[in-house]
């Protein structure tokens, strides 16, 4: 691998590492050591946060490709965009779901670990 093509999969990692911040932890609830992001927030409104939330963790799957990362790993990514979407569609629960699951977070570091053994 040269140094160029690790150099831009870094690069990949760290806006991903970034966008699942954002998403899945960047907001602490008061008086606690829980973090939520973005997605949880947008998950509040019924189906359409959901979607909107399924909508953007497509970038991770999208950055996958751009990776060229097997297939195994883009369907273990798609299969937990889709637990977080319909974990996330049922009433309450899916909010304290879509808290926990975490799917931006899971999915970078799924891609992470497939680089890291690439080498």
């Amino acid at each position: 691998m040269t140094n160029n093509v690790k150099a831009q999969q870094q690069a990949v990692l760290k806006r991903l590492e970034r966008f699942s911040f954002i998403t899945d932890s960047s907001l602490k609830i008061p008086f606690t050591n829980f973090k939520v992001g973005a997605d949880a927030i947008i998950g509040l409104l019924p189906v359409a946060g959901d979607m909107a939330g399924f909508i953007l963790s497509v970038y991770v799957l999208i950055e996958a490709q751009r990776l060229g990362v097997s297939w195994t790993i883009k369907l273990r990514i798609l299969v937990n965009m889709l637990i977080d979407f319909v974990g996330g569609l049922l009433p309450i629960v899916g909010d304290i779901f879509d808290a926990y699951f975490k799917a931006n977070t899971r999915n970078t570091q799924l891609l992470k670990k497939y680089l890291a053994q690439q080498k």
